[in-house]
């Protein structure tokens, strides 16, 4: 059997390896397909939608699907534009982001796709939820405000044994991703800073270390997500 499979992006031919899921395969191609919850060599999970494409007619999550031959996709049609929008939109009045003052402002995934789908002042109504910021851990500080719940720290930073040391509190609208209390114990200064680089907008800060990089000089000051296809999110864990 080929290993090999071609199928097409907006009418572009392209060629992966069978099974792929499409946001890898589609940038091994060169085409950038935005995702939030998804991490190089972690296991997807679809949280976010933002990748959603049209796959032979059907709304499926591109970190999910995989390639298989013959796939006709629609990444930039305008209703999947829409689409992603929408959803964006929704991240921000769902929390209480204030861009300005965070400490992620340039290096921040959710910021860069909002100024690449052109949101200046989402179409529905700010929620202003009561959230805490919580500083009792002695290496982070984990602001509830900015976190978008896409389990990237969850699935992402683990002790020796494969154990999440963050995880999910509460239930429905309360839901709030925090530190293991007996996990916790295990996150390391290595494992604190993994988890702030891992973490896509500024939710997870560690502590007595803040702006670095002078704002200006940052990730997407410099480079809008996605133009820089080749390097985008190429790490692996």
């Amino acid at each position: 059997m080929n290993q090999f499979v071609r199928f097409t992006i907006d009418g572009t031919e392209c060629m992966a390896t069978r099974g792929q899921y499409l946001v890898d395969a589609a940038r091994e191609n060169g085409i950038f397909i935005p995702t939030l919850c998804n991490f190089p060599g972690v296991k997807p999970k679809g949280s976010c939608r933002i990748c959603s494409v049209k796959v032979n007619g059907k709304l499926m999550t591109a970190c999910t699907t995989p390639v298989a031959e013959g796939m006709n996709i629609e990444n930039e049609s305008k209703e999947i534009t829409e689409l992603r929008k929408s959803i964006i939109e929704l991240l921000f009045v769902e929390g209480n982001h204030f861009c300005p003052a965070c400490e992620k402002s340039g290096n921040c995934e959710l910021q860069a796709l909002a100024y690449r789908f052109g949101i200046m002042v989402p179409r529905f109504p700010f929620q202003f939820p009561h959230r805490s910021v919580d500083a009792s851990h002695p290496r982070i500080i984990k602001d509830h405000n900015r976190c978008i719940l896409c389990k990237r720290c969850i699935r992402v930073i683990t002790d020796e044994s494969g154990r999440s040391i963050f995880a999910y509190r509460k239930r429905g609208i309360g839901v709030e991703v925090v530190v293991d209390p007996k996990l916790g114990k295990q996150l390391t200064e290595e494992l604190a800073q993994k988890a702030m680089d891992v973490c896509p907008v500024g939710s997870i800060l560690v502590k007595e270390k803040g702006f670095n990089i002078p704002i200006g000089e940052r990730r997407y000051d410099k480079v809008p997500i996605g133009s820089d296809i080749e390097n985008l999110q190429i790490t692996k864990i």
